[in-house]
């Protein structure tokens, strides 16, 4: 068991429960359906991508590089996907993150979470046990 992938892990449940009652609560009537949706997709991706990270804390004892590559393209998708979705889908409160420079770091955090689940593939192949 990996203490920092699990903390990690912790922390983007935590927030996505967090997130996820702020749009159905907070955002509701103060942002069109199809950003409400938007966030809505951006808490999927977080949680998926959270209960990704506790199964690769099964793995930290394999010491194989390919987990270590997973974990950290699993956080950076999560923080590139989901966070310009969140920063997207509120800009018409907020102001703050230009759609035009959010927009491309979106795909970027996709890209993330497709070398993880990757990563976590290889790993996997690569185990002995």
């Amino acid at each position: 068991m990996n203490k920092r992938i699990i903390l990690t892990a912790a922390f983007f449940g935590l927030s996505a429960v967090v997130l996820g009652a702020f749009g159905a609560h907070g955002l509701e009537n103060k942002v069109s359906e199809d950003h409400l949706e938007t966030w809505e997709t951006a808490v999927d991706y977080q949680f998926y991508h959270t209960v990704a990270l506790l199964f690769l804390a099964t793995f930290s004892r394999a010491k194989n590089s390919f987990i270590k590559l997973s974990y950290i393209s699993f956080t950076l998708g999560i923080l590139l996907f989901s966070g310009s979705l969140y920063l997207l889908s509120t800009y018409s409160l907020t102001n703050f993150g230009k759609p035009a420079i959010l927009g491309p770091i979106t795909p970027l955090g996709g890209l993330c979470f497709i070398v993880g689940w990757a990563g976590l593939f290889i790993a996997t192949i690569k185990n002995k046990g």
